[in-house]
This record gives structure tokens, C-alpha cells and sequence, in this order.
């Protein structure tokens, strides 16, 4: 049947898939809000909002929605990202009207009380707490707060002690007057659903919500790469290695995804072989592409011990290098096979499945078809994947280390050798 959408009166866009023989339903509201839609002086405030989601409307308190939601066997839950915020739930296909109704209970009755709210400000800063106590996740944090210097698309998601402190039941309720309006924010329901009916159960329950937001556009994002460093005394080093990637919207989009696969996707990519399979200079090694509405980052994160760290990086050097030149046609066919793989598994998923259809939506104003796809990477050639790397690479890099560092070789360093200034990647000055 695939994704049927509609869009109410006031702008909302509904939008369902029913995949057969599955008896719950995944659905949510997603909003084309999130972090970097943040004012300087509100940084973590999305993340305080999507806490404070569950902490009691005019009609339920905290404990009544998760009751009500748990008393028919469903669970609740909500997740902000860099640019978008979710709310989203999982019940039977019987118990769907209930899950709306709480939903938009949450988006047009919250409290924001002021006593839920202290109680979780303080949740969140033990959860700061947590990040920075663990340097294979804050090392992420310090990288784009190093691509993307003094930008709202750089902060971290969680804010900081001093800004999550600060905040009001007043700001809450003006960012979400200000962010959510109902053409940037999309339904989705995914699982045994039928269309029609979950339609009008949503034009019950949020066809009246305001249809604009006056939320300015977030801050354009300018890419400037750079260089973060924190010695710390630990077994290992968390180091990641980045450079400009490319937005959604964007041709080289897919094509950076897919390299992203073949230099480190799995367990036969070239970082995974060379690095830790043929020399065992790390326990992890992994490549990434995350993309953005404007913009987005390619990167290579290690984890290693402080003796092996001068020795990792040229090696790591080298492949991207190399890249740059060659590329074999295997290679290319193996990431297509991986990505189509997981496009088509996705599908058995009803969460996984609504949250891509959201996505989708909310970026590109339709559903994408897997054929469509799987088509636009039946089109890459190996020709242009190195053309790509060659210029994803020189880019300025972005390097975020944390740890036992000194080893590592000198930023300039790095940036030479991928240029191709330096006389050879194995010749990196410490």
C-alpha cells in the first residue's frame, strides 16, 4: 500500500504506512525543531522541554500518563536531536486514540511546573555529568563544538550546568510558542494502522493547534574546522578525526554515505582491516556522515592506547589518501549491498519505519520509496567516490582528542599530510 499522507486544515501533515500482519503501531509528532533552532541564551533548552514532556498537562499529572499509557501494555517516550524533536509512543492498534490523546496533551496542556522543572534540571545536569565522565561520548560533543565554532549547529545537545540552571516555566512555554506550529511538524504512525481513521482521530486532537510558528531561521551553519585536545589520564585515547561533509539535499549526499561504508562501515572495510585487523593499533575504529538541512560532517573516530597513537594516525592518513585514488568496484558493490540491506530491515520495524518516514517529511515534504533509493545509489560510480574523497579530504579537518594524548601528531601536521604538502603521511610530526 506504501505511505499515505494527508494534511489538515491548519497545515499538519498526517502521514501512515500499514505493513501487514503487525498488530501494534509506532507513532509520534515530530518537529522541525531542535538544538541549533536555540538562542544563545538557550542552549539546552529543547532537550529541558523534551524532559519535561511527560511531567503533567492541565488534565493528567506525570503519573497518570505514564499509567495510562502502561495500563495497555505501551510505552512513551521522546528524543531531541540537532534539528528536530520527537514525541513518540508505541501501544496495540486498539489503544491508538489513546495515544494521540496523550500526545497532544503533552503539545498543547503542559505545566512546565515549576517544581517538575527543578526536579529535572537537576536530572540533567547528572546526566551532563554522566556525558562528560565518559570520553567516547563527549569527545563527539567537543567535535562539533570544534567544526562548527561558536554555532548553535556546534553546542551540545544538553546545554551546560550554567544555562540548564537558568531556565524558567516561562521559556519553556515561549520556545514552544515560538518553535511549534503546526506546517513544521509532521504524524506519523507506522504498524497496523488504518489511514483514514487515524486521520481523523489526529484532526480531533491537533486540528485546531496553531498553524505558524513565528520562530526566526536557525543561524546558517559555516563549517571552519579545528583543533581539540584534553589530556586526561586513561587506558585509552578517544580520538576523532572529521572534515566538511554534505547536507541532505545535495548530490554528493548519498555518495558520502556509501564512502562512508566502505572506508569504515563494517567489519571488511579498509580502516577495520588495516587498522585494527592487520595491525592492531585499536580496539574500535569507524567511519561517519552526518548530514544536516545546510550542511554536515564526515568523520573517523579511534579508540586506542597512548602507545599506539603516533602510529594509528598516518595509518588512518594513508587510507583516506588513498581513497582519494582508488577505489575498487567490489568495494562500492558490498556498501550498496549494505545500505540497501538496511533500508529493506528498517521496513520490519514499525518505530524505525515511522521515524524515517518523519524524517523524510519534515526534509524533503514527501516520502521516499526505497526504489527511489536504491536507484539513486545504483548510480554511483567508483569514479566519483574518489573524486569525492579527494575533496572531502582536503578539506580544513577537525580533530577532537581526549585522553592520553601527547602522542598525537601536531594538527598542522595532519592538515599538510592530507594536502599533500607533507613528504609522506608515515613522515607526521608529533
Amino acid at each position: 500500500m506504501g505511505v499515505e499522507v494527508s494534511r489538515l486544515s491548519n497545515g499538519l501533515t498526517v502521514a501512515t504506512e500499514t505493513l501487514p500482519h503487525v498488530e501494534s503501531v509506532a507513532l509520534g509528532v515530530w518537529v522541525r525543531s531542535g538544538a541549533r533552532n536555540e538562542r544563545q541564551d538557550e542552549h539546552g533548552l529543547a532537550h529541558l522541554l523534551e524532559h519535561m514532556a511527560f511531567k503533567g498537562t492541565g488534565g493528567r499529572s506525570a503519573w497518570k500518563i505514564a499509567s495510562e499509557i502502561e495500563d495497555v501494555g505501551g510505552e512513551i517516550n521522546a528524543a531531541t536531536s540537532v534539528e528536530t524533536t520527537s514525541f513518540y509512543a508505541r501501544v496495540l492498534k486498539d489503544d491508538v486514540p489513546l495515544a494521540i490523546d496523550i500526545l497532544a496533551d503533552i503539545l498543547t496542556d503542559s505545566l512546565f511546573d515549576p517544581q517538575e522543572l527543578e526536579r529535572e534540571q537537576h536530572v540533567i545536569l547528572q546526566e551532563i555529568g554522566a556525558a562528560h565522565d565518559t570520553p567516547d561520548d563527549i569527545v563527539f560533543d567537543r567535535f562539533t563544538e570544534t567544526a562548527f565554532h561558536n554555532q548553535a549547529l556546534g553546542r551540545s545537545i544538553l546545554g551546560t550546568p550554567q544555562t540548564v540552571e537558568s531556565f524558567t516555566s516561562a521559556q519553556l512555554h515561549a520556545f514552544m510558542e515560538r518553535q511549534y506550529g503546526a506546517e513544521r511538524m509532521v504524524v506519523v504512525a507506522a504498524g497496523g494502522v488504518a489511514h483514514d481513521a487515524f486521520v481523523r482521530e489526529v484532526e480531533k486532537k491537533l486540528g485546531s493547534f496553531r498553524s505558524h510558528a513565528a520562530a526566526e531561521p536557525p543561524q546558517a551553519a559555516a563549517y571552519v574546522g579545528g583543533d581539540f585536545r584534553e589530556g586526561r589520564d586513561l587506558m585509552d585515547a578517544q580520538i576523532v578525526l572529521g572534515f566538511e561533509g554534505r547536507a541532505y539535499h545535495v548530490r554528493d549526499f548519498y555518495a558520502s554515505q556509501v564512502l562512508s561504508m566502505i572506508l569504515g562501515g563494517g567489519m571488511s572495510s579498509r580502516l577495520f582491516q588495516e587498522v585494527r585487523e592487520k595491525r592492531g593499533l585499536c580496539y574500535s575504529v569507524y567511519a561517519f556522515h552526518w548530514g544536516f538541512s545546510d550542511t554536515g560532517v564526515f568523520g573517523i573516530h579511534a579508540a586506542t592506547g597512548k602507545d599506539d597513537i603516533a602510529e594509528l594516525i598516518p595509518v588512518i592518513v594513508d587510507e583516506l589518501r588513498r581513497a582519494g585514488e582508488d577505489i575498487r568496484q567490489d568495494e562500492l558493490d558490498r556498501a550498496r549491498a549494505q545500505y540497501r540491506a538496511g533500508l529493506l530491515m528498517s521496513h520490519e520495524s514499525a518505530a524505525s519505519r515511522a521515524s524515517q518516514i518523519a524524517r523524510q517529511m519534515l526534509l524533503f515534504g514527501r516520502p521516499i520509496g526505497t526504489e527511489e533509493l536504491v536507484d539513486r545509489l545504483s548510480k554511483l560510480t567508483v569514479e566519483r567516490l574518489t573524486d569525492l574523497s579527494s575533496r572531502l579530504f582536503s578539506t580544513r579537518p577537525t580533530v577532537a582528542a581526549i585522553g592520553p594524548v601527547s602522542a598525537l601528531p601536531a594538527f598542522e601536521a595532519i592538515g599538510d599530510s592530507l594536502s599533500g604538502t607533507a613528504p609522506a603521511p608515515h613522515k607526521l610530526a608529533v
